[in-house]
């Protein structure tokens, strides 16, 4: 199983980061030990002091390939959910300033957080799709997926000409504005329209 993440993918966080809004996907993987099992406790990682919390949609491959077309990319996932994408941000700016990947920062231990997975039917938008975090009941994150630079279907298209695509892939599809910091005792809850699908308390 391997993890896709894409970065820079709603203009408005490129902004917020300080970062220019890309032409092709940015892409990049975490491997299967940063993905939260079900009921395992997340622990603020002892290596840094800036965790930040990043709310994704996610998608799950349902299906082998290499070399997709865009058209036909739908046929390759079958269930969605809202994911967090975990970042040590104070690592990742030492390791920018360096020249240096950003591993240490973005595809550590319990870095990827998933929800419940919800089937895709002919009836789902995916490019109408609202998804939302709250923090401690408060809303931090909120967007459509209208939003994106890179649709779904395009992302699963560009990754495969890359990598081949297998079953139980997960693709965390890029956050938009409003990420922050996060501490002990922080809760967080995913919401995909109006349901919960993910509920995670740093330990």
């Amino acid at each position: 199983m391997k993890i896709f993440c894409i970065g820079r993918n709603y203009a408005k966080h490129a902004q917020e980061m300080g970062n220019g809004v890309p032409d092709e996907p940015i892409i990049f993987m975490k491997p299967k030990s940063a993905l939260v099992q079900g009921h395992t406790p997340f622990y603020y990682p002892e290596f840094t002091n800036e965790l930040n919390f990043e709310a994704e949609l996610v998608v799950r491959i349902s299906k082998n390939g290499k070399y997709i077309q865009e058209k036909h990319a739908s046929n390759y996932y079958n269930a969605i959910s809202v994911g967090i994408d975990f970042t040590a941000r104070d690592i990742q700016q030492q390791l920018k300033e360096k020249g240096l990947p950003w591993e240490k920062a973005k595809a550590f231990d319990n870095s990827a957080a998933v929800g419940k997975f919800v089937d895709i039917t002919p009836a789902l938008n995916k490019k109408n799709i609202n998804f939302s975090l709250l923090k401690n009941k408060e809303l931090v994150q909120k967007v459509n997926s209208s939003e994106m630079i890179f649709s779904i279907d395009q992302i699963v298209s560009n990754i495969s000409n890359f990598f081949s695509i297998n079953i139980g892939d997960l693709i965390y599809t890029g956050t938009p504005a409003g990420v922050g910091e996060c501490i002990v005792g922080d809760v967080f809850e995913g919401f995909l329209e109006n349901d919960q699908v993910l509920s995670l308390e740093i330990k």
